[in-house]
């Protein structure tokens, strides 16, 4: 970081210990850095803690990756424990990994997972091997929060199951609004946000939800049955995580609860998860969509040849597609000798091809991301891209076709047939670009319908495929007003 690259950081304490009620403010620059490092090389604790003892866990932890790794432990070491314990969260992945290795299984239980909610708890224990899992878990004194942490560990990471925490308010639908109001003080200690009171039977099946609204303005001795909403939004314990994003999305909710194929209560999701779920699911696409196997890690963060592994495969199948656009070139060369003309265009053209292939498949992977659309709506997708593809076609089919009348009043490349080149150029442009938005559009909805990722179709795959299309479309137009004259 350089010198003059200052960021500032304001925060409001969050901690048991950090009870001031001023906004405090550090900045993150060479000095402080340096300032930090001779502290830890000092072991001065009481320098270290006035530095990032009242930090929020965002900014402690960005402190840590900017620190080397003996420096990250030892401050880390320092941090108070539920600092620590939120930091280790927001921390890069390699240097999460460094700090854990570092750390004993107590030191984890007691330092961490005691202060995390059971989501948290089990994504961090997700990261160690089994073994140290189970050496974890043996010192976590709270047996409930262990088991918890557990059953989450058994759901596959990508689902609702894996994205649940288990702290949640619930209440029996045969108790009235003031055995509730006690039930909800002594659970309400374990949960850090209440946004909704869930309404369970006798057999834990979820029946409804409660707002502390309608809780706090009823009579006290009004049965829960005459408060509760019976309206639910949930998600199945099974249900793909960005399912549950696009739930979430969809109804505007802050949390969903998850029940299992029973209907019984066993979690809820916050919306935090979701933001989560959402930017991997973002960065997974775009990736993709540039023709890159979905990387596990950061850029910087990815070693060497792992990341040169995630490419090589999409090159090597665009390096192929593309020898069949010089193998198509290949039929059309004794067109291209006689008229030499014809190949100045070839670059312009299939780059407008694949450019609009390129428009339309990312507009259909997004439209099929959110969805949308489905592929039930072929026909209206493609009806609605031949459209657009038609009108885009024209307009550039018309400059291609004033380019070539303009440059013939300065160039005598185009000799007296200058008409009819600008009309091959036109009609190819406006034929290639239609073909490219239907190709665009259409493989994905192909890709979703054999069950594979739509996101692999996008730039490169559509470009490569139009590419070869469009030369044969190309010579084809050519061959068709220019045969007899130039050909």
């Amino acid at each position: 970081m350089s010198p003059s690259l200052i960021k500032s950081l304001t925060f409001a304490p969050h901690y048991p210990n950090h009870g001031q009620s001023s906004v405090m403010s550090i900045q993150i620059t060479d000095t402080f850095l340096d300032e930090l490092r001779q502290a830890i090389e000092a072991g001065d604790r009481e320098f270290i803690l006035h530095k990032l003892d009242d930090l929020h866990p965002a900014d402690a932890a960005e402190i840590l990756n900017l620190l080397e790794d003996e420096e990250a432990v030892k401050a880390y070491q320092i941090l108070p424990e539920e600092l620590a314990a939120e930091a280790i969260l927001l921390l890069d992945d390699d240097k999460r990994e460094m700090i854990l290795s570092r750390l004993s299984s107590q030191q984890i239980a007691d330092h961490i997972i005691d202060n995390l909610a059971t989501d948290d708890a089990a994504d961090v224990l997700a990261e160690l091997s089994d073994e140290q899992q189970d050496e974890v878990l043996s010192h976590v004194e709270d047996m409930e929060q262990a088991s918890d942490i557990v059953d989450l560990l058994n759901y596959d990471p990508d689902t609702a199951g894996g994205l649940m925490a288990k702290e949640l308010v619930k209440v029996h639908s045969s108790k009235n609004v003031w055995e509730c109001v006690r039930e909800i003080r002594k659970q309400a200690e374990g949960v850090e946000n209440i946004y909704t009171i869930y309404v369970v039977d006798d057999d834990e099946k979820l029946v409804g939800l409660l707002s502390l609204k309608n809780l706090l303005t009823k009579p006290l001795r009004t049965p829960i049955t005459d408060v509760y909403n019976p309206s639910i939004v949930s998600a199945r314990t099974n249900t793909p995580a960005e399912e549950v994003a696009k739930i979430m999305d969809k109804y505007d909710l802050v949390v969903i609860p998850v029940v299992d194929s029973l209907n019984r209560l066993v979690g809820r999701i916050t919306v935090d998860d979701v933001v989560d779920v959402m930017r991997e699911e973002n960065t997974e696409d775009v990736q993709k969509m540039g023709g890159v196997q979905a990387l596990e890690d950061t850029y910087m963060n990815t070693p060497f040849w792992q990341l040169v592994k995630k490419r090589v495969g999409w090159l090597i199948v665009l390096f192929i597609g593309e020898t069949l656009t010089a193998t198509a070139m290949s039929f059309y060369e004794d067109q291209i000798a006689k008229a030499v003309i014809l190949a100045i265009f070839i670059p312009l053209i299939i780059s407008s091809g694949g450019n609009s292939g390129s428009q339309a498949s990312t507009l259909v992977i997004r439209a099929l991301a959110l969805g949308e659309i489905t592929i039930r709506d072929w026909v209206r997708i493609l009806n609605r891209e031949f459209k657009s593809g038609l009108v885009l076609g024209l307009v550039l089919g018309l400059l291609g076709f004033m380019r070539v009348a303009i440059w013939s009043n300065f160039v005598q490349d185009y000799g007296p047939h200058w008409v009819l080149i600008g009309l091959t150029v036109g009609i190819t442009l406006t034929s290639i670009v239609l073909w490219g938005c239907l190709m665009g559009a259409l493989l994905p909805l192909v890709l979703k319908r054999l069950g594979l990722d739509p996101a692999v179709s996008s730039t490169p795959f559509v470009a490569t495929l139009v590419d070869v299309t469009g030369l044969v479309i190309y010579f084809t137009i050519a061959m068709s007003l220019l045969k007899g004259i130039l050909l």
